[in-house]
């Protein structure tokens, strides 16, 4: 077994080491904070849409490049994750444009817009960054809303594959920057068309 191969197994048995370190977590009560939709006003409350718990995606919008990654791989496990809670996915984009962005990336997240108040900074916030990606789980409790755990999104994190088979590959974070398409137009059409964007 290679050194590398070693190490992997260890990650694996310290990632079980934090799911049972965030059982322990206390509970943080929060606000019932104010979003907006495309049907209107909505408080976090509603984000549940009759379930317990919430997953509440962090998003910085549609200038992170990043963020978009993170949020085509959260969409393709979606079903699975809506069989054992509620999800939708807040930025600071006004509702409309977070709906052309799903539309173009075929997202399939229910979406809210903090527009970079109050749930911003209280709960996006980490360190210096006062929009950090990333995720939270909600509960309800009673007639409170509490915290039951957040983290962060970042390259090399355990929520995006996409960094692992790069590493796999010998390729580093700083050798990859993910873009929002990768289609590139061909130097000849083959249509004769001219038009192309």
């Amino acid at each position: 077994m290679t050194e590398a191969e070693k190490l992997e197994l260890e990650i694996m048995g310290k990632t079980q080491a934090l799911a049972a370190l965030r059982l322990e977590e206390p509970d943080t009560a929060v606000t019932d904070y104010s979003f907006q939709t495309t049907s209107g006003d909505a408080r976090l409350s509603d984000l549940f849409a009759g379930r317990d718990r919430l997953l509440l995606i962090h998003n910085m919008g549609q200038g992170c490049r990043y963020c978009t990654l993170w949020a085509d791989g959260i969409n393709g496990v979606l079903d699975h994750l809506e069989d054992a809670m509620a999800v939708a996915m807040v930025s600071k984009d006004p509702p409309e444009l977070q709906r052309k962005m799903a539309l173009d990336r075929g997202w399939r997240f229910r979406m809210a817009s903090h527009g970079g108040g109050a749930y911003m900074a209280e709960q996006c916030s980490m360190g210096e960054h006062a929009n950090y990606p990333g995720a939270a789980v909600y509960e309800r409790k009673g007639g409170d809303i509490v915290r039951r755990g957040r983290t962060a999104f970042g390259p090399g994190d355990l929520y995006c594959p996409v960094w692992h088979f790069l590493s796999l590959a010998g390729i580093g974070a700083d050798g990859w920057t993910p873009q929002y398409h990768y289609w590139q137009r061909p130097e000849k059409l083959d249509d004769g068309g001219e038009n192309v964007l």
